[in-house]
């Protein structure tokens, strides 16, 4: 049976990662031209008269931002518009009357949002090598705030796509939420530099806590303590799949 279960598993896997990778100029070249012009304008033009940030070049000190903004941005992506495309296609109805549990359908949905995230902010990474020198502090923070993040945006899309009734329904959260809550992450500058009444209100923001977890990887700071990011992550994991393994087991959203 668990056999059975891993072939789902890697079917619907590679079934994901064959959809972005088929399409690689429109899933993978623009999320990195985009960055590159983040690093041209607010790193070479911009950096140059800001300085130091957080006792680091401008330069370094949004590029852990950029990269993580790069992986939200497309794991989001990937499986609300997959997931959604299934729903309309009526393809997601042979899923859920075959003997596939509701647990293998999300990961497999939620790992080709992870590989578009980790591909994406692998090619951000060495574009990023042209500008600054690649400095790892911690390779576990790294890892795990890559790896945590990406799968709580693919489970975010998840969620979008099975509320979602038409397509543009996908697109509403990433311009009104997903985007403000990014840019007011940290990316391009440290809480530390905001009056104290609002550094509390950016502490609302989860956005915050993986950025700032994702820099201390890189350039050892942080604005706020790594034990609460890794709670953060693990609490927005946990919370999302439970809703989302409901929801598909209850076909909310996706039975006509």
């Amino acid at each position: 049976m668990i056999q059975l279960y891993w072939v789902a598993l890697k079917t619907i896997w590679i079934k994901e990662v064959t959809r972005f990778g088929r399409i690689w100029v429109q899933t993978l070249i623009p999320p990195v031209i985009t960055m590159s012009l983040y690093f041209v304008i607010f790193g070479n033009l911009i950096g140059k008269r800001i300085g130091d940030m957080g006792g680091v070049d401008y330069m370094q000190f949004i590029v852990p931002g950029l990269i993580m903004m790069a992986v939200i941005t497309n794991s989001y992506a990937n499986v609300s518009s997959s997931f959604f495309g299934a729903k309309f296609q009526r393809s997601i109805e042979e899923l859920l009357v075959s003997p596939v549990p509701t647990h293998v359908v999300i990961a497999g949905f939620v790992g080709g949002g992870v590989a578009r995230g980790i591909c994406v902010g692998i090619l951000v990474t060495l574009v990023s090598l042209f500008f600054v020198p690649l400095e790892i502090h911690s390779w576990t923070m790294v890892v795990v705030t890559l790896l945590m993040t990406s799968i709580v945006f693919s489970l975010a899309g998840l969620l979008n796509a099975i509320f979602a009734k038409t397509f543009d329904d996908i697109s509403i959260i990433p311009t009104f939420v997903l985007t403000p809550l990014t840019y007011l992450g940290g990316v391009f500058y440290s809480l530390s530099l905001l009056p104290e009444f609002w550094q509390g209100v950016s502490k609302l923001n989860p956005i915050v806590y993986m950025i700032s977890g994702f820099r201390y990887g890189f350039l050892g700071i942080t604005d706020v303590s790594l034990t609460v990011t890794i709670s953060v992550l693990c609490l927005f994991i946990t919370v999302f799949y439970v809703i989302a393994w409901y929801l598909i087991e209850k076909g909310r959203g996706l039975r006509s």
